[in-house]
């Protein structure tokens, strides 16, 4: 009796993992590439190589990662680009439902990705330098700061109206003004993020602060701990929580004003590679582009994500 539910467990374990509707998206795509292509240079070769290089990851994290619900998740994503693909290839390479200069097929997509890699590779260090520069600048500065308004209950409301004044203002408006002043535009790249991050992290680490349990704050003062081991030792850990909201909203709303900055008046960026090929109506670059942006940021999202997990981990 033993023997036989030792099997079945096994069964249903690798039902669970690697039985999944994802795998059926997989098989379709594949059958979708019988159909005659109607389109020009539909270059399916591309696509078929990015399908299964996706397919090949989901089937190693189904393999190697222990966490059920991880393997559901990455399942879903791919099931969805699949499916997303599956579509834009039938309505342009095979079917040519849709204009194919303002809607190229996806492999005619990944094949101008791919020759212009080293183009594209450039733009994101451009992209991300200003990020990291901008945004860490912004937290270093805002989060002291918010520590310190925020420990006095009565500068801190005042602060609160103060930054929600100003953090409604868009930073882009700044841009003109940051022109004229700054030496290049990069620099004025830097301080747009800059003022994008610094209003979220500000605002969420007051709010942190001030709704620090006030029984926390009277144990420690009932042993004698001082202001700044009081403000970096207890208030700061507790206080974690919304600061990395405010952290995690100014990092969402940096990326999208930097490409509109790039757009503007960059030289390169991410922004700057999609509004210049815009300009001569090269929609292949476009989508090339617009496809590079969202998993950059996707990316970048997820492993912050995961330094918050790690560094709340304490709160499980």
């Amino acid at each position: 009796m033993k023997k036989a539910v030792f099997p079945a467990a096994v069964g249903r374990l690798l039902k669970a993992r690697f039985v999944k509707a994802a795998h059926v998206l997989f098989i379709i795509f594949l059958l979708v590439q019988i159909f005659e292509d109607k389109a020009k240079n539909p270059h399916p070769a591309y696509a078929l190589v990015f399908i299964i290089a996706v397919e090949i990851v989901f089937i190693l994290i189904s393999m190697l990662v222990k966490k059920t619900e991880t393997v559901h998740l990455f399942a879903d994503i791919s099931g969805f680009v699949y499916l997303f693909i599956i579509l834009w290839t039938l309505f342009t390479a095979k079917f040519n439902i849709l204009k194919e200069s303002f809607f190229p097929p996806p492999g005619t997509v990944f094949e101008q990705a791919v020759r212009d890699g080293s183009v594209i590779l450039g733009n994101i260090r451009t992209s991300l330098g200003i990020v990291v520069q901008g945004y860490v600048f912004a937290l270093c500065l805002a989060i002291p700061l918010g520590l310190l308004l925020g420990w006095n209950s009565r500068a801190g409301n005042a602060a609160v109206y103060i930054s929600k004044f100003l953090g409604s203002i868009p930073p882009v408006v700044y841009i003109p003004y940051g022109i004229a002043l700054l030496p290049t535009f990069r620099s004025v790249s830097v301080m747009v993020i800059f003022l994008a991050s610094f209003w979220p992290a500000f605002a969420g680490t007051m709010s942190g602060v001030l709704h620090v349990e006030r029984q926390v704050i009277e144990s420690a003062l009932s042993l004698n701990v001082k202001k700044i081991p009081m403000l970096f030792q207890i208030i700061l850990p507790a206080a974690l929580p919304q600061i990395f909201i405010g952290c995690n909203q100014g990092l969402t709303v940096s990326f999208i004003l930097l490409t509109s900055a790039e757009m503007i008046g960059g030289r390169s960026g991410l922004g700057y590679y999609v509004k210049n090929f815009s300009d001569f109506g090269d929609y292949t670059r476009i989508i090339a582009g617009v496809i590079v942006i969202g998993i950059v940021i996707t990316a970048i999202t997820f492993f912050f994500n995961k330094l918050q997990k790690f560094l709340l981990r304490w709160k499980s």
